[in-house]
């Protein structure tokens, strides 16, 4: 199981869309289209170890992300002015993601990761928490620069490769997508979001029988998946099979039904009575 550092919570499902369209690659919102389409941003939580820096100010910054985002901002502020280095600013910037400015605390991110003289695992980590940033904001080529920096410091990093794979597919470079999901799951073969996002990938690229391939296998690994189950309803409808679709989605909904995917599965299943069919 994977304990990476996330910024948001469940931010790897990422990117899905309705039945015409992908799956995994567009769900993310910004925050006034989260706002505009009643759904909840997800919100950072501080990072696991291996840590930029070290202390009790800063474990206590950290601590604060969740309950008082303003006051670690506060305190990350002074903090800094008074030469509180890495751990100060990398506070700050999670503070700044958790209080509604991703594009601000992803920026904030890249400087500490290019100027910290912490492990390369740590800037890696740093980077990481960029690109999961630059998602948020909506900015998927500055997303996929900051994933390429950290995979430079921890080339075989199954989480940093997922994270990349997704910007590629939200700039629709689909092989790329596919080429750091096959390597990630080289690396952790127990991963069925990396197998669902990369039978999305071969969904886009016309390769149906790879996608529903890997799809299979993510349904063997989790049959309660209810992203790989939106992921096969969508396949199923491909193939003309609109009754294994509407089993597929009505089944995500039941998996996770306050989910943005139960929401996807929802707007495909009236898609699919309001006819005709999309291909």
């Amino acid at each position: 199981m994977s304990t990476r550092p996330v910024i948001a919570a469940g931010l790897s499902a990422l990117l899905l869309a309705a039945a015409g369209g992908g799956a995994w690659w567009e769900l993310m919102p910004v925050a006034d289209e989260a706002d505009a389409a009643g759904v909840e941003a997800p919100l950072p939580i501080p990072p696991v170890p291996p840590r930029i820096a070290q202390g009790d100010q800063y474990e206590s910054c950290l601590a604060m992300l969740g309950t008082d985002p303003a006051g670690a901002q506060a305190l990350a502020e002074t903090w800094q002015t008074a030469g509180g280095g890495d751990a100060a600013d990398h506070c700050l910037a999670l503070a700044r993601i958790e209080l509604g400015d991703p594009a601000d605390g992803a920026a904030l991110l890249e400087k500490i990761g290019a100027g910290s003289h912490g492990t390369a695992v740590a800037r890696a980590t740093i980077y990481g928490q960029a690109t999961q940033a630059w998602l948020m904001a909506g900015e998927a080529s500055r997303a996929f620069g900051a994933a390429t920096l950290a995979l430079s410091l921890s080339a075989d990093d199954a989480d940093l490769l997922i994270d990349r794979a997704v910007a590629a597919g939200s700039l629709e470079r689909w092989q790329d997508a596919v080429d750091d999901l096959t390597h990630a799951l080289e690396v952790d073969p127990r991963r069925p979001d990396a197998m669902v996002l990369r039978g999305s990938a071969w969904r886009h690229l016309g390769q149906l029988d790879l996608a529903e391939d890997d799809i299979a296998r993510a349904l063997t690994m989790d049959p309660e998946s209810a992203e790989a189950l939106l992921e096969r309803g969508i396949i199923r409808q491909r193939h003309n099979d609109p009754q294994g679709a509407r089993a597929d989605w009505e089944q995500a909904i039941s998996l996770a039904p306050d989910s943005a995917t139960a929401d996807l599965a929802a707007q495909n299943l009236a898609l699919l009575e309001a006819g005709p069919e999309r291909h």
